[in-house]
């Protein structure tokens, strides 16, 4: 990149910050996803609504191409001038050198997965390791006796994966809870049994559909047994709902899912799918907005005690996913 460019950008966010001034529409905040998926619409909503309440030009990018396509943004970003940036990082541990030069030259945060290493001022979303367990509850509710389970997710260089995929398993070998930052993640690969459950595999897609259902599809084939499927992005759970119904097997192989695509809930309400974990991703885009905004305006109260601000999860279940649904499509209009 320029240095140039990125000595000019420094210098106007930090005449901004010694302003003191209120943000105004020049203030650009970037929302920055790590990929693209009907989940980020919801997100997108959030950063809507909270642009507007907290007077800001916010801007939402999702890219299609992965981590470079994600570095690509995030340096154009920079040599333009921008107030603040919120991002999920699709490599953690690869993409520490991208935040932190960021951080050189204005306010970064992470939200959805987290990049714990980096100079990030805050991560704003869930805890993906109480997200897995409770998913890992699901589980449990939906084949008390046990069983043989397969995890099916995008990718497991994301931070969130690991910790929702660990999360799962320790609940369902009935292991003792661990902290969040503190994470031991069993290697993907073998299986893993406890007394009533063994999670065999996790299939991983790269965030491609037509793999993520083929996946589900050989899941199916190769294990006659298989008592049940969990999906851990949002696109998997209606992708392994295709493969389900395309073998006649939905409702005899249980499904969980994560997150809240149509087809997820529609599942819950046929009694395909047992269940799901919201991580209610409005908030995301809503919360990153507001502190970003905050801290365009050099207040350093918007930012959580110890780094972390926590949107709470959602089970959503066939007794509440009507309400929780509605509730759901009044954000996405708009409301609050």
């Amino acid at each position: 990149m320029n240095p140039m460019r990125i000595f000019l950008a420094a210098l106007c966010c930090a005449l901004l910050l010694f302003t003191g001034c209120k943000p105004s529409k020049s203030s650009k905040i970037a929302y920055i996803t790590n990929g693209v998926d009907p989940f980020w619409n919801t997100a997108a909503a959030g950063v809507k609504a909270a642009a507007k309440e907290f007077n800001v030009d916010a801007e939402v990018h999702m890219p299609a191409k992965g981590i470079a396509d994600q570095k690509r943004i995030v340096e154009s970003l920079l040599a333009g001038g921008v107030a603040g940036i919120a991002i999920s990082p699709i490599d953690a541990k690869n993409q520490v050198g991208l935040i932190d030069e960021a951080c050189a030259v204005t306010r970064v945060i992470t939200h959805d997965s987290d990049a714990p290493d980096s100079k990030r001022l805050c991560f704003v979303g869930m805890n993906n390791y109480k997200a897995g367990r409770a998913a890992g509850k699901l589980v449990k509710e939906a084949i008390p006796k046990g069983g043989k389970v397969m995890l099916f997710v995008g990718r497991l260089e994301q931070l969130n994966a690991q910790q929702r995929r660990q999360g799962i398993i320790d609940e369902l070998l009935d292991r003792p809870e661990q902290s969040l930052g503190q994470t031991k993640i069993d290697p993907p690969g073998q299986p893993l049994t406890g007394p009533l459950y063994t999670v065999l595999d996790t299939r991983t897609d790269n965030f491609d559909y037509s793999r993520a259902q083929a996946n589900a599809e050989d899941a199916i084939t190769s294990t006659p047994d298989l008592a049940c499927m969990v999906g851990l992005f949002a696109y998997n759970p209606p992708m392994c709902l295709q493969a389900l119904k395309s073998a006649k097997k939905n409702g005899q192989i249980k499904l969980v899912a994560f997150d809240e695509q149509d087809a997820t809930l529609q599942g819950i309400l046929d009694g395909d799918i047992h269940g799901t974990v919201s991580q209610q991703p409005y908030y995301y885009g809503y919360e990153s907005v507001r502190i970003l905004a905050g801290l365009a305006r050099g207040d350093q109260s918007v930012l959580p005690k110890n780094g972390f601000l926590e949107v709470p999860i959602v089970q959503v279940r066939k007794d509440n996913v009507e309400k929780f649904w509605a509730e759901l499509k009044k954000l996405q209009a708009g409301g609050n």
